[in-house]
């Protein structure tokens, strides 16, 4: 388990807010994917080769190799399989709660009917729910890439088949060459239909992507907002209006956002009252978990077992779990907290 904050960290209960449905496939489940479908994919079929499958040039190279997983999910029982073993992970890591990033478009497009794909998911989910302890939502995420089509069709897929745990509307993919704007007709759509704005922005690109889901997409919580630093304006307006940033630190440095862990601007966001919070985004493709996100953004900013703590709690704070449920969960981390020099 480790000493110190590891293990600390390893025993928190924890929420996540950004950590992507495909991207949080265990390498046995993609190994398992890629055998089911051998001959018709690039991805190997043996775990091991999968941790140099997944070294990113750069974050282009990331997106093809994100996408030739995403081929493999090609019907209802590869949906459930893969979401159901989202789950184990993060229950395995103590995580109570999480927003999960799921791109319906995705899986509809190579033919997974919407109807067979949202009984999937929510089947998975309740079953997590009961059997692992760990409460799954949905963020349906417009992957950008894929221009308006994409946005159209996971916009009807979210309020015409919404499921039961959809809770937010994303924004993925590439940022550059993307311009936010023309998605706002989706977003004013979804938010009126009671759905919260959670787009990626200025991950790969500077902070004027973060001022355009601001202004045009509605942000409630921005995916990762790397570059914001790089803007006072920008940071008062964050830190004025409370806006949380799903900082994600290992997944900058694995598609070269950020060249060296050391140079992450995750200190300055804090310094400047920035609301952070630590998540792991696509962790098996990173070679991370949110358990060492924390342990990573402990040592960044020099945090010890009450500010990791405060961090966790920051996740359920910025999160939109029912009020209920974040006093449950906040219990909960004070709770361990109190307990943990008994614990060691």
């Amino acid at each position: 388990m480790g000493t110190g904050i590891e293990a600390f960290v390893a025993g928190l209960p924890k929420a996540e807010l950004h950590v992507h449905h495909v991207g949080s496939a265990s390498p046995a489940v993609v190994a398992g994917l890629a055998a089911r479908y051998e001959g018709q994919t690039a991805v190997p079929t043996d775990p091991e080769a999968l941790a140099k499958y997944f070294e990113f040039t750069d974050f282009a190279h990331f997106i093809q190799v994100y996408l030739s997983v995403v081929d493999l999910i090609r019907d209802a029982e590869d949906v459930r399989t893969l979401t159901y073993g989202v789950a184990e992970e993060l229950g395995r890591r103590n995580v109570r709660y999480a927003e999960l990033t799921v791109t319906p478009y995705s899986s509809v497009r190579r033919g997974i009917p919407g109807e067979a794909f949202m009984e999937a998911i929510e089947d998975a989910r309740k079953a997590a729910e009961a059997e692992l302890g760990v409460v799954l939502r949905w963020c349906f995420d417009i992957p950008g890439e894929a221009g308006l089509e994409s946005a159209e069709v996971t916009e009807r897929l979210a309020l015409d088949l919404r499921p039961e745990g959809l809770v937010s509307f994303g924004l993925g993919g590439p940022e550059v060459g993307v311009p936010r704007p023309q998605f706002q007709p989706y977003f004013d759509r979804a938010r009126a239909a009671g759905l919260h704005s959670v787009p990626h922005a200025g991950e790969a690109t500077g902070p004027e992507t973060v001022w355009d889901a601001l202004r045009f997409l509605g942000a409630e919580r921005i995916g990762h907002g790397t570059s914001s630093v790089q803007d006072p304006r920008l940071v008062d307006y964050l830190g004025e209006h409370r806006i949380p940033l799903e900082v994600c630190p290992t997944s900058n440095i694995a598609t070269r956002v950020v060249e060296r862990i050391e140079d992450h601007p995750i200190k300055r966001m804090v310094e400047a009252g920035l609301f952070v919070t630590v998540n792991s985004d696509d962790p098996p493709m990173f070679g991370t978990d949110i358990d060492r996100e924390y342990t990573v953004a402990a040592g960044l900013l020099g945090l010890d077992e009450g500010g990791v703590a405060e961090l966790a709690r920051q996740a359920v704070r910025a999160s939109f779990l029912d009020e209920a449920g974040k006093r449950a969960l906040l219990g909960e981390i004070d709770g361990y907290l109190a307990g943990w020099p008994l614990r060691r």
